[in-house]
């Protein structure tokens, strides 16, 4: 008992913390330190940072009628959970010269969770 408890305790070890949390309700909550600049849902517009509906699957530097920085303007990169999760850490030093002036999120659960609310819109802002 005690070795198949450990290999299981190893195990979860091994798979990251974004992997595990998918608590989209938490996510909202984490969302809120992002509701300054981005909007989500079918009434979404862009404002100080673009609407992030269908988030991943998109293009980078793609939503139609938001101004992005030359930085994001001349990146070839699809958002994935895996990009997002490195870049929501220090958006700054993952893409130097972006306009997003924040600091970055550090909490593997809470970027899982955010991960999990963002995945619930689909590109016209209707939950799957």
């Amino acid at each position: 008992m005690k070795i198949a408890l450990f290999s299981l305790l190893a195990a979860a070890a091994l798979v990251p913390a974004a992997a595990q949390a998918q608590d989209a309700a938490a996510g909202e909550r984490v969302f809120a330190q992002c509701r300054t600049c981005h909007q989500v849902g079918e009434n979404a517009r862009n404002g100080v940072g673009p609407q992030l509906n269908g988030l991943f699957g998109r293009k980078a530097g793609s939503v139609e009628g938001y101004s992005y920085s030359n930085a994001y303007k001349a990146l070839d990169k699809v958002w994935s959970v895996e990009n997002f999760t490195v870049y929501i850490k220090d958006p700054r030093g993952v893409t130097p010269g972006t306009k997003m002036v924040y600091p970055g999120l550090k909490d593997e659960t809470a970027i899982g969770n955010l991960i999990a609310f963002l995945q619930q819109f689909d590109a016209t802002g209707k939950k799957k």
